[in-house]
């Protein structure tokens, strides 16, 4: 909330501030093609495929044996006493729902997370130099 009240009670300032950084930004080879090919999200109207379902699916699952089983083997610790239970069983959990994740990410990802971050890309950049425009024409 302090940024946002500092941008909106000084913006010739911010604007100044923040001009050479959006346009250097916009002017990267990632950014200007994204622009350039109006990057969307219509790839995610279409049914995916079982690769896909397994790779959110996996995602999912890590995200269950993540923290939640990292409590339960806390707790288990914890009432058999045990502390060496914890100190090595949490961080293989842990690792373990990383690994799941990871698997997730390369079964389900990196078609669709380029077109998500070329769309994100797109859009936020182009707020950016619009708000540089509008405010920076004070």
């Amino acid at each position: 909330m302090q940024a946002f009240s500092v941008i909106t009670k000084y913006p010739g300032k911010m604007t100044r501030l923040l001009r050479g950084p959006v346009l250097k930004l916009a002017r990267t080879g990632f950014v200007r093609q994204a622009i350039r090919d109006k990057a969307d999200l219509s790839a995610f109207k279409g049914r995916p495929s079982p690769r896909i379902i397994a790779g959110v699916s996996a995602i999912v699952i890590s995200y269950v044996i993540g923290w939640p089983a990292v409590a339960v083997v806390g707790v288990i610790a914890t009432r058999l006493h045990n502390p060496w239970l914890a100190a090595v069983g949490c961080p293989l959990v842990y690792g373990l729902s990383h690994l799941v994740f990871l698997l997730g990410m390369y079964l389900a990802g990196a078609t669709y997370s380029m077109i998500f971050l070329r769309w994100l890309t797109r859009v936020s950049v182009e707020r950016l130099l619009s708000w540089v425009r509008v405010h920076g024409r004070r």
